[in-house]
């Protein structure tokens, strides 16, 4: 006999791992016991050396399926005069310092979906049905350990039924927290928007709001991290509605199918889009539409080649959607730029007038958390929005034993699609989207997701980081709590960008970093965004960006391309060289609001060197007449209009992006590019104006995938890091991601760490981990 401890750490708390290790337990004829606490599961075990071998390889490579197991550490035990004669799952133990990592919400198993549909089983019918292998985590959960004690089910007493299955370690329920039925559990009511109880059988109340969706109306549904505003999505009207009211004139709307063959209807997929679509998961993802199809109306992504497409995840959805039969419209239900609404008394407040009724359940969100978005580039996943299903998400670095600070860290993130990010010594965490902090309801989420964190983690940062842009929202909390006495990290913006893909990989040696996006805050001043950098924790080199030009009019460049073409052609010709050109984009202006626009622009000390602000000046020359109605929508414009390329066989690409040396590196010279398709617009004939546009757009796309390459061949010896907001359009970053594997270049993959603005917070706290002084390398 031998005795032996086992600590693991991981995602190994409300995944079934208790109940894994006692069958394997016994199964092996071992004798001890398992428990959790605030650091992980602990696991006591008497037996035959061979046997608890075999144990350990088992734990290690067949965990439950749920489960991320990061370490098994192994210490002797004393044998003790009399041993235990059985193995046993003991108690939680509590613990002031938590450091186990809490899972995300899952998508129902095919276990609970087979019950819910079952007459003859007891959770038929039932919107709440779960197990240790699906449903609600993170949304419900209040503090750690994980226990039901501790999370927003602490208010319902299970039945005998349940407490049977929660009981027995060889139910696939023993210990799943959420685990209840008809009899003991949460129950949907319909309300009226007066907040009248229209119905308050789950059953019956499904059944009403499937007659009210296939009527055209509008409702808002509680579902795991929030409410949907949800419509028929092939009726036109009932979108239309939904968009006036909500304020959301032209951004696409996500949609929920009822199966994987209602998506192929809608969509054309790779194998590895409908395993996204299909995962445990259960992301949005984006795919290209299905060309003349007509089962959702043109209203829901009115002008691009996209739709945002998922699965139902939870029992109630997937009740919801077999009662309809027909594709549903459900976008968070929040006015745009808010973040996602968790309780029925905000809805009835702030969305009365949007919704003709709304699906309730009593089942408190502790947590909010929106759906995920994600899709297929460069031959891997890329997220847009981290949330359900991956967040929070939870990195295990291998920094803590050789790092150069001391204590652990909170980072803020940026002002747009901001996250929060901390470290538990080697433990780096993601938190799910918060969102844009335009607004006091927005500032006042990021607190609340703060206090989640608190409350699990007991956090207390030796510092803060942020970004180096002083209004942000986070920057000046930030500077807030530094005056407070904690330490204060601004982190350059692009940067931070390049570092959160470094810290996916568990990267600290030098990146070759290409960060394109729409803006930051760069050195003396500059608006960036068209950075290549070299980059360490530690600090930063520009090698080489686009030539900066002038803008003029604030806020209004992000929304108004024109303003953006104007820009990049005062630069180059005069002012009646610029009207004799006669560009529709211009015109509309007209003549004196350019010249008045061009005196401005000329004389404006604001200088932006951002790709991103690029891409709109391109689309705007080709067609898209603006404004900008939401952030990407001039480059989804520009990736459509590419797509309807026909390049003959044989044909070269005549579009080229000038890459010439400066004193300080290399500059892109966005302005001829801009005045190349210019030229090529007028020597084209009207018959073949539309197909030369879209041919231009291509070129252009692949202009700057080639500059990326001939870039990176001037460091042939450095990784090379793709970031920033510009990458989310695919066939860039398929044409980029190409040329480099053709170029047997090592490049960083993103894992699950948004490219976009959403991974800023990881690449901040990455920089303080390393001791980063904020300063520029020489």
């Amino acid at each position: 006999m031998k005795a032996i401890s086992l600590h693991v750490g991981g995602i190994v708390q409300g995944v079934g791992f208790r109940p894994h290790v006692y069958r394997l337990a016994r199964e092996l004829a071992l004798r001890g016991h398992v428990l959790n606490d605030a650091s992980g599961v602990h696991i006591d075990l008497y037996g035959e050396p061979t046997q608890l071998a075999r144990f350990i390889e088992q734990l290690r490579h067949c965990p439950p399926p749920l489960a991320r197991i990061d370490f098994i550490h192994e210490s002797p035990l004393p044998m003790p005069p009399w041993p235990p004669q059985d193995f046993e799952i003991r108690s939680s133990q509590a613990d002031d310092k938590a450091t186990v990592l809490v899972s995300a919400d899952k998508s129902s198993c095919d276990a609970c979906l087979a019950e819910i549909r079952d007459p003859e089983d007891r959770h038929f019918d039932y919107p709440f049905t779960n197990c240790t292998h699906c449903g609600p985590r993170y949304s419900l959960i209040r503090c750690l350990p994980y226990d039901r004690v501790n999370t927003s089910m602490a208010a319902f007493a299970m039945c005998p039924e349940c407490e049977a299955e929660y009981r027995d370690p060889m139910d696939r329920r023993y210990h799943a927290q959420p685990v209840s039925c008809p009899q003991c559990g949460p129950h949907l009511s319909l309300l009226s928007v007066s907040g009248e109880v229209l119905c308050d059988d789950s059953s019956r109340a499904m059944d009403l709001t499937a007659d009210m969706l296939a009527s055209g109306n509008i409702l808002a549904i509680k579902g795991l991290g929030g409410f949907h505003l949800v419509c028929d999505a092939r009726n036109a009207d009932a979108v239309a509605l939904l968009r006036q009211r909500k304020h959301r004139p032209a951004k696409p709307l996500a949609v929920m199918v009822p199966d994987l063959d209602c998506a192929k209807q809608l969509a054309i997929g790779s194998q590895e889009e409908w395993q996204l679509l299909c995962s445990r998961e259960k992301p949005i993802v984006l795919l290209n539409k299905q060309p003349q199809q007509s089962l959702v109306c043109e209203a829901v992504a009115p002008g691009i080649d996209r739709l945002g497409l998922f699965l139902p995840y939870t029992p109630l959805h997937q009740l919801l959607l077999a009662r309809c039969g027909f594709p549903l419209v459900a976008t968070s239900a929040n006015h745009s730029g808010d973040p996602i609404i968790t309780d029925s008394e905000q809805v009835l407040a702030r969305l009365g007038k949007v919704v003709n009724a709304v699906l309730d359940h009593n089942r408190p969100i502790v947590n909010g958390c929106d759906d995920s978005v994600v899709q297929w580039a460069g031959g891997q996943m890329q997220v847009i929005r981290l949330a359900r299903g991956y967040a929070p998400l939870c990195l295990e670095s291998q920094l803590d034993s050789q790092r150069e600070t001391d204590g652990d860290w909170l980072a803020v993130g940026p002002q747009q699609k901001n996250t929060l990010a901390l470290n538990l010594g080697s433990h780096l965490f993601l938190s799910p989207h918060i969102g844009d902090l335009f607004s006091v309801e927005a500032e006042a989420y990021f607190e609340r997701t703060l206090a989640t964190f608190q409350r699990l983690y007991s956090i207390a940062p030796a510092g803060i980081a942020c970004d180096r842009h002083p209004d942000y929202s986070s920057s000046r909390w930030a500077h807030a709590r530094a005056q407070a006495g904690q330490g204060l990290l601004p982190v350059q913006h692009h940067h931070a960008h390049v570092l959160a893909t470094m810290a996916a990989n568990d990267i600290s040696s030098p990146v070759l970093g290409f960060c394109f996006d729409g803006s930051g805050l760069g050195d003396e001043g500059e608006i960036w965004g068209g950075e290549v950098l070299l980059c360490r924790p530690s600090g930063y080199r520009r090698l080489a960006h686009v030539r900066s030009f002038a803008v003029t009019g604030g806020d209004k460049v992000a929304t108004e391309p024109w303003r953006v073409l104007l820009g990049l052609l005062a630069d180059e010709l005069i002012d009646d060289s610029i009207h004799a050109l006669k560009l529709p984009a211009l015109e509309r202006l007209g003549e004196l609001q350019r010249a008045n626009l061009l005196r401005l622009t000329r004389s404006s000390r604001l200088k932006c060197s951002s790709m991103g602000r690029l891409f709109d000046a391109a689309a705007a020359l080709l067609g898209f007449e603006g404004p900008i109605l939401f952030e990407g929508q001039a480059g989804l414009f520009l990736e459509a209009l590419a797509a309807k390329s026909q390049p003959k066989n044989g044909s070269s690409n005549c579009l080229r992006l000038a890459i010439t040396p400066d004193d300080k590196g290399f500059v892109l010279d966005g302005h001829g590019l801009i005045l190349a398709m210019i030229d090529a617009l007028c020597a084209g004939t009207d018959a073949s104006a539309e197909q030369l546009k879209a041919d231009l757009a291509r070129q252009f796309i692949l202009a700057l995938s080639r500059a990326v390459l001939e870039l990176a061949d001037h460091y042939p010896d450095l990784p090379v890091v793709l970031s920033g907001g510009v990458f989310q359009n695919r066939t860039l970053a398929d044409a980029c991601v190409a040329g480099l594997q053709q170029r047997g270049r090592t490049l960083l993959p993103w894992g699950q760490v948004p490219v976009n603005d959403g991974g800023i917070a990881l690449g901040q706290l990455w920089a303080a981990l390393h001791g980063n002084k904020g300063e520029s390398l020489t």
